[in-house]
């Protein structure tokens, strides 16, 4: 969960420092993050059963593919965000 949350922490950071971003995009990206900070909050020992948590690494990779076009740095930090969610099997 530490890799999750730093990777979370660094995606945060990146897009306070890159350009405008198209509403659409935002507004998938603000519902992952919502998911995700409730996965955090459940805890490492709780395995998700709500239907907002299902597919969140499918859905990580499909805004990476969104947004390598119009935003390329922030590819590498959504790859490795999709990379860890769906190693924890969500």
């Amino acid at each position: 969960m530490n890799k999750l949350k730093e990777q979370l922490k660094t995606l945060h950071e990146q897009l306070h420092q890159t350009g405008p971003i198209d509403e659409e995009l935002l507004d998938l990206l603000q519902q992952l993050d919502g998911d995700i900070k409730s996965l955090l909050e459940q805890g490492a020992a709780a395995q998700p059963e709500s239907t907002t948590t299902y597919g969140l690494a499918e859905r990580t990779q499909e805004l990476t593919a969104r947004f390598a076009a119009q935003h390329p740095s922030l590819e590498p930090t959504l790859r490795e965000l999709g990379r860890i969610l769906g190693n924890m099997g969500i």
